[in-house]
């Protein structure tokens, strides 16, 4: 077996798929993880991107169908997460309107984001170190502080807080460890951005989010392709056991083995 199978077998991406039997079997999923849970629903942080969209509205439908059949209301929580002033938060509230949700949120991260990057400024120069944390680090410092708001709501609410981490994120580790990737529950797991962007013009999401570039938004100018030095048209194929060239193919593979430990367990003695 190549790396490409076990890669492949791992993550459990499909060469293809049939778009409603991948909604009805997430929606399912879903629901079925509330009940056993005892949770009152599902909170999902909408970014303005096509990730975050598409889980929403899977939220949504799973929320809905147990609302109609337990007779007791489920919610889906949408929380928006600017920092600071963000261009695309209209985007955030378009998959909100797109999928009816009646629940909604805004939490700014900024100030919380810089008074934990002053505390780690002040911790350096302790150590002599006088300089301000790298604009990754403070990205990683965003992704983190926002699962701490996602958790506290969660917490008093009872829900379950959804990831939209996918196949072509963890190929190539493309989230933050115990931020974004900190999560309860993850519905798009075994689909790469291909199958993503399949689902999501299905659903309804809106066409300008179908449209704009993939982005964690965690500085200015930042796009996953740019940062990765590989298109996700690239990634899907690899994931869909096609041949791509032989840069991605060492680059993805490389990407896959540096970043385990972001898949794996923690490690213990």
């Amino acid at each position: 077996m190549s790396l490409q199978d076990e890669i492949i077998a791992d993550l459990k991406v499909k060469p293809e798929i049939n778009v409603e039997e991948e909604i009805r079997t997430r929606v399912n999923f879903l629901k079925a993880y509330v009940k056993n849970a005892n949770s009152k629903g599902l909170l999902i942080a909408i970014s303005g991107g096509l990730d975050s969209a598409v889980a929403a509205g899977l939220c949504k439908l799973a929320t809905d169908e147990l609302t109609k059949e337990n007779g007791q209301e489920y919610m889906t929580l949408g929380v928006y997460q600017p920092y600071g002033t963000q261009d695309d938060i209209d985007h955030s509230y378009a998959v909100s309107k797109a999928f009816n949700l009646k629940h909604t949120l805004e939490t700014n991260i900024e100030d919380a984001v810089g008074e934990v990057a002053l505390e780690v400024e002040h911790g350096l120069k302790q150590l002599g170190i006088h300089r301000h944390i790298t604009h990754q680090n403070k990205g990683n410092v965003k992704a983190r502080t926002r699962m701490v708001m996602q958790y506290a709501l969660s917490f008093d609410l009872n829900l379950l807080v959804v990831g939209t981490d996918h196949a072509s994120e963890a190929i190539t580790g493309f989230y933050t460890k115990w931020g974004d990737g900190a999560v309860d529950i993850t519905p798009l797991s075994t689909l790469n951005k291909r199958q993503v962007r399949q689902i999501a013009a299905y659903i309804g999401v809106p066409q300008a989010i179908l449209e704009k570039a993939p982005t964690a938004g965690l500085w200015e100018g930042q796009t996953d392709e740019a940062e990765l030095g590989i298109s996700y048209d690239e990634n899907s194929d690899y994931l869909e056991g096609k041949q791509v060239s032989d840069a991605a193919r060492e680059s993805l593979e490389s990407y896959y083995k540096r970043t385990a430990h972001k898949r794996n367990t923690i490690p213990g003695i």
